[in-house]
């Protein structure tokens, strides 16, 4: 076989160059990680049929085939056509695999599907969220975690979509056991306390993390029926700059989080540096370039906030900086 093969459209169609000459991987997009099991079955197949038979779970929810032939790939395209329908995701072009591979695969944690922290169905949110962004080239890393806990480490992505709630009281149900104070002193930011045998809440303190509905044994606290989220960016790991992302907006809601992502692709578009490499910029490093101040004008253009929405005016990102200049 000829191995003059084009590497920006390997890589564009979702394959990796591998260590190995005449060697590559697929990767499958898992929009939240979160799928029907007869997909895996599916990946199974073309494991063992064009692949090692190995299969490595990705750091970002999807799944990479190893030890593909690249004169197979067409073959693989056709193969995951099956996946690509049952997972919903856009594509240009029927039978040809994916049409990107710049903007990453929206991962998430588990959210209220099972777990009792989260405040909101995770899977859900991706599955809008990659409906929106993909296909695209730009390099774009989005994580959504149910609660604050943040076990899908949102804050470390360019996006962070943390799950708040805001908590109701219903004073009627409480027996002032105080479960909820202590829950919030050891777990949280000590938000509650009690007055005249009732509990209170510190407004500003509270977090809107739930743990008082986790701890309530008569359900005095539940979840506001209404959603609400916090906004982290621009969280990064990488070889100059790696840093947590920073709160831009709090008790924010879905939509408001969609179109502040679909702003950010319009401002990359603008303010991406003809140098970048492969035509792809982590967008921390463009924001640092920029402003902030430009970004934000940028993000929330367009974008009507709740009443109840905080906004951090001003952002510093510290972090490690390994190019510094002398």
């Amino acid at each position: 076989m000829s191995l003059d093969i084009n590497t920006k459209k390997l890589k564009k169609n979702a394959f990796r160059v591998s260590k190995v000459r005449g060697i590559t991987a697929s990767r499958i997009r898992v929009p939240g990680g979160y799928l029907k099991a007869e997909v895996l079955g599916m990946v199974q197949e073309i494991a063992e049929k064009y692949g090692n038979g190995m299969v490595h779970l990705t750091t970002r929810q999807g799944f990479e085939i190893e030890g593909i032939h690249m004169e197979d790939m067409d073959a693989i395209n056709r193969m995951l056509q099956p996946i690509i329908e049952i997972l919903d995701i856009n594509q240009t072009d029927p039978g040809t695999g994916y049409p990107a591979s710049g903007t990453r695969n929206v991962s998430a944690c588990i959210g209220n599907n099972v777990c009792p922290f989260a405040n909101y169905n995770t899977a859900d949110f991706a599955k809008r969220i990659e409906k929106e962004i993909f296909p695209n080239d730009l390099h774009f890393k989005i994580a959504l975690t149910g609660c604050s806990n943040d076990c899908a480490k949102a804050r470390m992505h360019d996006f962070g979509i943390i799950g708040m709630t805001l908590p109701q009281y219903d004073t009627s149900r409480c027996v002032s056991c105080q479960a909820c104070i202590k829950g919030c002193k050891s777990l949280s930011v000590g938000a509650l306390k009690m007055e005249n045998y009732k509990v209170v809440r510190d407004a500003e303190k509270c977090i809107g993390c739930g743990v008082c509905v986790t701890k309530c044994p008569t359900r005095a606290w539940t979840r506001s029926e209404k959603k609400y989220y916090k906004l982290s960016i621009m969280g990064r790991t990488g070889k100059k700059n790696p840093r947590l992302g920073k709160d831009f907006l709090i008790w924010v809601d879905e939509d408001n989080i969609v179109k502040v992502i679909l702003n950010t692709y319009k401002f990359v578009k603008e303010y991406i540096s003809p140098d970048a490499p492969a035509g792809k910029e982590h967008i921390g490093y463009i924001i640092d370039r920029a402003g902030f101040e430009e970004y934000k004008k940028w993000a929330l253009d367009g974008v009507e906030l709740l009443p109840e929405t905080i906004v951090n005016e001003c952002i510093y990102w510290e972090g490690i900086h390994y190019d510094n200049k002398k």
